[in-house]
């Protein structure tokens, strides 16, 4: 993760420049229906609405649109939506040693 600031003009920009291998993992993440955008926040500082910037910019237009459809009012992807039943951010079968 690398802080980047540009200049334009009057404007002074910040933003964050992710490794392939982190850009990877915020991706997975974001496509995993438990894990919430506040655990994409808390472990890579970004908002929700900064994770559907990155994924715009790096998915396929109609992959872009499945994920947004698919995510879209799902609730086990926000932490005040979800039942404090789920007390895991993975299905149970997920990660399992091979």
């Amino acid at each position: 993760m690398n802080a980047v600031t540009q200049t334009n003009g009057d404007q002074v920009t910040n933003r964050v420049e992710f490794s392939d291998e982190d850009t990877s993992r915020i991706i997975e993440m974001a496509w995993e229906d438990r894990t919430p955008f506040e655990a994409i926040e808390l472990q890579f500082n970004l908002d929700e609405s900064a994770v559907v910037q990155l994924m715009r910019q790096h998915l396929k237009r109609s992959s872009f649109k499945l994920w947004r459809t698919r995510t879209a009012g799902r609730k086990t992807k926000h932490l005040k939506l979800r039942s404090p039943e789920v007390l895991r951010g993975y299905c149970s079968r997920q990660y399992k040693p091979s």
